[in-house]
């Protein structure tokens, strides 16, 4: 196990070290070309589980192992890394853990659902991570931070929930949840499932300490899920209360990444592209896009609503918002990503930049959450 590298004391009447130990001690010879200085990086679903789906204790660190060395390279590129993540496997499996020992123990809000994933990857997030960084001789090390994200509490979304968590139950078994308050929809042969709201990520919380963390050098594992959804005002007098939702990951991050001052907004995924008329004989990957170019593909409905379509709105929120630069990648590019444009789809402000049309990668085929 690698030790922690703590800043050394400073002996009296010395200057003391730079605030920033552990970027101090970066190799600057892997600096030089480096594109981004802050990146916000968002793991998709397949960096948190096995190759098959699974979510097993095992299949969940391997996976996260994996996700932690090129994670580390893009640290060794002298790039502030703050990380997100999804947490959908992890917060059904809760879901279900709710439903099944309800007759034993009291089940708990989807809120502090999100909060207990979050806790338990971010943990794991920084074993593996802190690993990797020590392999590669860096000094740098991981801080996890269970984060709340803000929420209308008027959001329209409220009033039509639709975003899919948990098992399917049969309609008996579902209606006895519907009689607790709960939302749940006849979704045909495979049964019934809970749906409940996905509000729209106004601001993160706790982005203060967030970049508090990564001004002094770590690496910082928050939002998981999307962030802990919390409304202002709440009516018991508190100034933030959880509320039973979930934000969509992607989205978080791109405020998290305007709300910090990121360069680079990644959204990991597993394909290397974004691709325009998918499943049909003329489909292509996008390389090097302007925004006017990616709104009108959307417009145009080219991105799936539950699995391409909010990567592709997120990369667009944060450039619009005055980011430099979003890339939509494979979790194995992430570095390249980060460090140049020659990998992924590229969104930039700069209409001067040539268009690829043709960007390098795997096979075209979309990807999903």
């Amino acid at each position: 196990m690698p030790a922690v590298i703590v800043p050394p004391t400073v002996p009296r009447g010395e200057a003391p070290p730079p605030a920033n130990y552990f970027t101090a001690k970066r190799n600057d010879a892997r600096v030089a070309g480096v594109t981004s200085r802050r990146a916000v990086i968002a793991l998709g679903g397949n960096a948190m589980t096995g190759p098959d789906g699974s979510a097993t204790p095992a299949a969940q660190r391997n996976a996260i192992r994996e996700a932690a060395g090129h994670v580390a390279e893009v640290v060794a590129a002298g790039v502030e890394v703050v990380l997100t993540h999804g947490n959908g496997p992890q917060v059904g499996n809760l879901l279900v853990k709710n439903e099944l020992a309800a007759h034993v123990v009291p089940p708990v809000p989807l809120d502090w659902n999100v909060a207990q994933t979050q806790a338990t990857i971010a943990f794991t997030v920084a074993d593996e991570l802190d690993a990797a960084l020590a392999a590669w001789g860096l000094p740098q090390r991981t801080a996890g931070l269970v984060t709340r994200t803000l929420v209308d509490a008027d959001d329209p979304h409220f009033a039509e929930p639709s975003k899919p968590v948990g098992r399917f139950l049969p309609r008996e078994e579902a209606e006895r949840f519907v009689a607790l308050g709960q939302v749940w929809e006849d979704r045909g042969s495979r049964g019934w499932r809970r749906v409940v709201a996905s509000p729209e990520p106004r601001s993160v919380v706790d982005s203060p300490a967030i970049h508090a963390l990564a001004a002094a050098g770590f690496v910082v594992v928050c939002a998981g899920g999307g962030g802990i959804p919390v409304t202002a005002d709440a009516a018991d007098g508190a100034p933030l209360r959880g509320v039973e939702a979930v934000i969509d990951k992607d989205l978080t991050a791109a405020v998290l990444a305007r709300d910090l001052g990121a360069d680079t907004l990644v959204i990991a995924t597993d394909v290397p592209n974004v691709m325009v008329d998918f499943g049909t004989p003329s489909q292509r990957p996008l390389g090097r896009v302007t925004v006017a170019e990616l709104r009108a593909h959307a417009r145009e409905g080219q991105f799936a609503r539950g699995s391409m379509g909010p990567k592709v709105e997120a990369a667009l929120r944060f450039v619009e918002a005055g980011g430099e630069r979003a890339v939509v990648t494979s979790l194995e590019n992430i570095a390249d990503a980060v460090t140049g444009d020659a990998v992924g789809t590229v969104l930039q402000k700069d209409p001067a930049d040539p268009h690829r049309s043709q960007a390098r990668g795997g096979p075209p085929q979309q990807g999903h959450p």
